[in-house]
């Protein structure tokens, strides 16, 4: 070293070579001492203390004394140091590739500001494509799996089930180039993937001796949408999984019931027994709101009412935070206090923390002469009863499970797919596919449309299906490695390109596991 300059916002270090040491050729690696010239590079190192630091080092340019090399001259190199064309040092040069594998373009570049290194986000994903991809090991065990890319395009994703760590990935769900990156990898003997024909397909293609495992949760996960679907057509059974009402008062209001000797009450009937009849038969709101000239949201509205009467008079409300002090309100109602601006305010110091115009909204029904609204649980939507289906009876609170078995008592439809599920779950639990034939053709005699669609479609596949069951191969690896990806996608706010989303993704898994573990310097 020559010298150090503090005096401006860059910290400058001046240093040179020794003059006499021997440097090897960069083209076949003879040592030289024949000096040809000196020049100036220019390197950026890390920052110290804050401020940047620039190294301005003097190398010798030397001949190289060997005849048959094709470079007659060559710049010295100092190990650590200098690299051939970089301008950076190599922990500098770490530094920014790190930065950029972990928080690509422009939050990289935010972050490289921070610990002032001045570069831009193009120049940070520049490096980050730079660094090359770790050798790629055919694996023994591969997991298969889509993810959204972007709209409605699906990349693929392989992942190295025993390392747990991604290979590479794609755009698109193509067979044919799972089958063609399979064959030029050879040697995966077990592929685990979710029940989708094409990748079943390229498997066969590529490694037709590998064994092909469908994973348990898509099973799983595709037996809770059919048992959705079959929810959904016995939509007219799902209010009988609400309590039953309490008894009305001897006398009730004259609003409370409407006649149906006007037109309005008329037409309202009218809707109501044309909607439940096509509900019974298991039409769709969208087929029915074509047939009957409806807003698909008022067929909803007359399938859900288990009363005409209930269409004619406001939905009740869902519950609020109002709700523990409307015995108050009509109390205070009675007592003759109309105004909702001083109700509210006595709600405020007994604690009620919510807006003005609920308590006016509240108290309006009593200015009509009609009840305060309260608020009453609506049926289970067919998700909702899908859930508690799936869901093994041991974790169902006592509410749900009331209301379960009181579903399943009036629709012997779902009691029969709610047996199914279970011996499903059975199977899985015990990891005993031996049942799977017979349950298999249960399905197809269950008389349930989505039921029966689902055991043909496990039956092409049923060895694959016995294998996930009984194995403990599954792609949990794969979502959660695909988890990853949407994060990684998110950082780059979704602009990432596919080579791009492929070296962050495998890159930053590498990385994640090269630090994986290290003590962490903790202030004495």
């Amino acid at each position: 070293m020559v010298s150090v300059d503090s005096s401006g916002p860059v910290l400058i270090v001046r240093a040179r070579t020794r003059a006499r040491a021997p440097a090897g050729c960069t083209g076949c690696g003879t040592s030289s001492e024949w000096v040809h010239s000196r020049y100036e590079r220019h390197l950026a190192d890390t920052a110290l203390g804050g401020r940047p630091v620039r190294i301005d080092l003097s190398v010798r340019r030397l001949y190289c004394e060997n005849p048959d090399c094709p470079k007659v001259t060559f710049a010295e190199q100092v190990p650590g140091l200098t690299v051939r064309y970089q301008r950076r040092t190599p922990l500098l040069q770490q530094v920014v590739e790190s930065v950029g594998v972990l928080l690509a373009g422009r939050g990289g570049a935010r972050m490289l500001h921070v610990i002032a290194v001045a570069l831009s986000r193009c120049t940070v994903l520049s490096q980050l494509m730079r660094v090359p991809l770790p050798p790629l090991i055919t694996p023994r065990v591969l997991g298969v799996d889509d993810f959204a890319l972007y709209g409605d395009t699906y990349g693929t994703l392989l992942v190295d089930a025993t390392t747990r760590l991604p290979l590479t990935l794609w755009e698109g769900r193509d067979a044919e180039q799972l089958g063609r990156w399979l064959r030029g990898h050879p040697g995966v003997e077990v592929a685990c993937r979710d029940g989708s024909l094409v990748y079943r397909q390229g498997i066969t293609s590529g490694a037709p001796d590998a064994l092909q495992i469908s994973d348990r949760f898509h099973l799983w996960q595709g037996l809770s949408r059919q048992v959705q679907k079959v929810a959904s057509t016995h939509r007219a059974c799902l209010p009988a999984a609400l309590p039953e009402p309490d008894p009305a008062p001897a006398e009730t209001s004259s609003a409370a019931t409407e006649p149906t000797d006007t037109r309005a009450g008329q037409h309202a009937q009218r809707l109501f027994e044309a909607v439940h009849t096509l509900t019974e038969r298991g039409r769709s709101y969208s087929s029915m709101s074509r047939e009957l000239g409806l807003d698909r949201r008022t067929v909803r509205k007359y399938a859900r009412a288990r009363t005409w009467q209930e269409v004619m008079r406001r939905s009740p409300r869902k519950p609020s935070t109002l709700d523990p002090y409307l015995d108050y309100l009509q109390q205070r109602w009675d007592e003759g206090q109309h105004s909702a601006t001083i109700l509210h305010q006595e709600l405020r110091t007994k604690g009620y923390l919510g807006h003005y115009q609920r308590v006016k909204m509240a108290v309006a029904p009593l200015r009509r002469g009609l009840p305060l609204d309260t608020p009453r649980e609506r049926p289970p939507s067919p998700r909702e009863v899908s859930r508690w289906i799936i869901t093994a009876p041991g974790r169902h609170t006592p509410h749900t499970s009331q209301r379960l078995h009181q579903l399943l008592d009036h629709c012997p439809e779902l009691q029969l797919a709610h047996h199914l599920v279970r011996q499903f779950a059975a199977m899985l639990d015990n990891r005993d596919a031996g049942p799977l034939p017979d349950w298999l053709d249960q399905l197809t005699a269950s008389g349930l449309a989505p039921l029966a669609g689902m055991a043909k479609a496990l039956r092409e596949d049923q060895s694959a299906v016995a294998l996930g069951i009984t194995t403990l191969y599954n792609s949990g690896v794969n979502e959660g490695r695909i988890t990853d990806v949407k994060l990684q996608k998110r950082l780059m706010g979704g602009r990432a390109g596919v080579s791009l989303l492929r070296h962050r993704v495998v890159l930053i898994a590498h990385l994640r596991r090269r630090y994986a573990g290290r003590p962490t310097l903790t202030p004495r």
